[in-house]
C-alpha cells in the first residue's frame, strides 16, 4: 500500500502567499488545498481529509484566533499560526487558542516546510513509549481518561475534549510520571523531544490550556500543581487500562 502525501490546508487572504505556499509545499509532495477565509473552511474540513492547517490570524469576516478555537474544540488537526503579528504575547495567545505553532510573517518556506514536519512527526509519535511493551489504551486519572488511541481527553460525565497534539503529548508526559515533579526542560524533552521548535513559555501555556480543559482553578489546582521556581508535577494517581 503507497503512503498518500500529506494534505495541508492554507487559510490566507492574501493571493500571492497562497500561491507562493501552495507551490513550495507541492513541489515537496504535499496536497495542498487553499482558501481565503473561514466561510469554506468547515466545508473543506468536512469533504477532505485534512492533515495539518496553515492559519493566517488577520482574515475578513471571522478572525483567526476564532477560527483556531472553533477548529481545536472540534478536530485534532494540527494548527499552524502565520500572522505579522509577532510578539511573545501574540504567539501566546495563538497558543492558548488550541494552536501546535506560531510563525511570525515574514518567513522562509523552509522554516514553514520544516515546522510542518516536525508537527506531523510529533503528533503521530508517542511520548517515551516502547511499542514492544505499550498496550495500555487509556490512562485513568481524578475520574477523568486519556485515551491514547483517539488522543482525546475523556471527563468525568463522558464528554469527548479534543487536545491539539501538543496538549495529548504533554498531558501524556504528566501521566507516565505523576507525582513527580519535571522541570520546563525536562516537560520539552519528553514531550516534544530534540527538536521541539517553540519559545520557552510554551510549557506553560499548554499547562494553563490543560487546567482549563480539566476545570482546575487556576489559583488553587489540584491535579497539575505548580512546583514554584522549578516546574509542574501531577498531583493524582494513574492507572492504566
Amino acid at each position: 500500500m503507497t503512503n498518500r502525501p500529506d494534505h495541508a490546508l492554507i487559510i490566507d487572504d492574501d493571493l500571492e502567499i497562497r500561491k507562493l505556499l501552495q507551490n513550495y509545499l507541492e513541489k515537496n509532495n504535499f496536497r495542498v488545498t487553499t482558501v481565503s477565509n473561514g466561510k469554506t473552511l468547515w466545508k473543506t474540513i468536512d469533504e477532505k481529509q485534512i492533515d495539518i492547517v496553515i492559519l493566517d490570524l488577520m482574515l475578513p469576516g471571522e478572525d483567526g484566533l476564532e477560527i483556531c478555537r472553533n477548529l481545536r474544540a472540534r478536530h485534532n488537526i494540527p494548527i499552524i499560526i502565520i500572522s505579522a503579528l509577532g510578539e511573545e504575547t501574540d504567539r501566546i495567545i495563538g497558543l492558548e487558542m488550541g494552536a501546535d505553532d506560531y510563525l511570525p510573517k515574514p518567513f522562509n518556506p523552509r522554516e514553514l516546510l520544516v515546522r510542518i514536519k516536525v508537527i506531523l512527526r510529533r503528533s503521530r509519535t508517542l511520548p517515551g513509549s516502547d511499542e514492544t511493551e505499550d498496550t495500555k489504551k487509556e490512562l485513568l486519572f481524578a475520574n477523568w481518561t486519556l485515551n491514547l488511541l483517539t488522543n482525546n481527553l475523556i471527563s468525568p460525565q463522558g464528554v469527548v475534549v479534543p487536545l491539539s497534539a501538543g496538549e495529548f503529548r504533554l498531558l501524556r508526559v504528566f501521566l507516565e510520571h505523576p507525582k513527580r515533579i519535571l522541570n520546563r526542560d525536562q516537560l520539552l524533552e519528553l514531550s516534544q523531544g530534540r527538536e521541539a521548535l517553540v519559545f520557552d513559555r510554551s510549557v506553560d501555556v499548554l499547562v494553563g490550556r490543560l487546567r482549563k480543559h480539566l476545570g482546575e482553578n487556576a489559583k488553587q489546582p489540584q491535579i497539575i500543581k505548580t512546583a514554584r521556581g522549578i516546574g509542574y508535577e501531577l498531583a493524582t494517581e494513574v492507572k492504566s487500562v
